[in-house]
């Protein structure tokens, strides 16, 4: 999950001023002298903690929660709210304009969002998203970032507070039949990696991406709900995670793009592939209650099958 920001005198991937070269915690994906099954030696005081993510979320387990209402999204249909995309050497990273906000959703604060970014496997065939649902692992995942609104963008507060970030987590799954190229909002996303092949380029986005626009055919009022914490070193438990049910749609051939074309340093270094942490232990998950209408449905349903089986005996 999640490609976020580290608490030792630097913060990782939060926002627009801050690099994800986290000084003092040298970890990665894909050495094993420092990839993910090193990170609570790498840095151990929150990698090994009892909070971590990403996690499997358990379907049957989850508990219904009534707090759990829809959320309000501020200035996600803005033309204008991505502005650069980034290969950070772990990552592909878009940064997001000021404006952007979520509330609602069972959470307490309204918080700003400042960033998203990306976690894949190896092409379409090795799926790479953080969090597994009842152990399926999609092919990749999307991670929007944001830091409570009150710390006006101090993420060194945010996270030292245990609700101090709220990430929203999206599988992307791959589209079936043949259809490539779709949708265009992601075909007009993909076609910027050819700018940023090696670590630290940048290219400016042009008007005409939305955040809603990129997560069309998503109902964003499923989701699931647990508190977790960073999926990258220093792994700070800080995190307020909302996984939704539903995923993107994305044909095959842009998924694969993401393996095939961005570099972890120069174009001489290996593509960069399997960018997602290990499942950490479970943690208790909510859901929306099933509401009383459904409930009262489904039980007639069932009554009237008993009572009609019950007639053929």
């Amino acid at each position: 999950m999640i490609f976020l920001i580290a608490l030792v005198l630097t913060v990782c991937a939060l926002t627009s001023r801050v690099d994800c070269a986290t000084a003092g915690i040298d970890w990665c994906y894909h050495l094993p002298t420092c990839n993910d099954t090193h990170w609570a030696t790498i840095a151990p005081k929150y990698c090994g903690g009892s909070r971590q993510s990403p996690i499997n979320i358990n379907t049957t387990a989850a508990k219904s929660d009534v707090n759990l209402k829809v959320f309000t999204y501020i200035n996600f249909s803005s033309t204008t709210a991505l502005k650069t995309l980034e290969n950070t050497g772990k990552t592909v990273k878009a940064i997001l304009g000021s404006g952007v906000q979520i509330s609602g959703g069972g959470l307490a604060d309204t918080y700003d969002s400042l960033q998203l970014h990306l976690h894949w496997g190896n092409g379409a065939a090795v799926p790479g998203s953080e969090h597994t649902v009842d152990g399926k692992r999609y092919p990749m995942e999307m991670h929007i970032v944001n830091v409570k609104s009150s710390y006006n963008g101090n993420t060194t507060l945010a996270v030292g507070d245990s609700n101090g970030l709220a990430a929203l987590g999206f599988f992307i799954e791959e589209t079936s039949g043949s259809a490539t190229g779709e949708p265009a909002i992601w075909k007009t996303l993909a076609s910027y990696l050819a700018n940023i092949t090696t670590k630290g380029q940048k290219v400016t986005l042009p008007s005409g991406l939305s955040l809603d626009d990129l997560l069309v055919g998503v109902n964003r009022a499923k989701y699931y709900r647990y508190l977790g914490s960073l999926t990258t070193p220093a792994c700070n438990e800080a995190v307020v995670w909302t996984v939704f049910k539903e995923p993107i749609k994305v044909s095959k051939d842009l998924i694969e793009l993401f393996s095939k074309t961005v570099h972890v340093n120069d174009t001489s270094s290996p593509l960069m592939t399997n960018t997602f942490r290990g499942i950490q232990p479970d943690q208790p998950v909510t859901t929306q209650a099933v509401s009383s209408a459904s409930t009262t449905c489904y039980s007639l349903g069932l009554m009237v099958l008993s009572l009609a089986l019950w007639k053929n005996l």
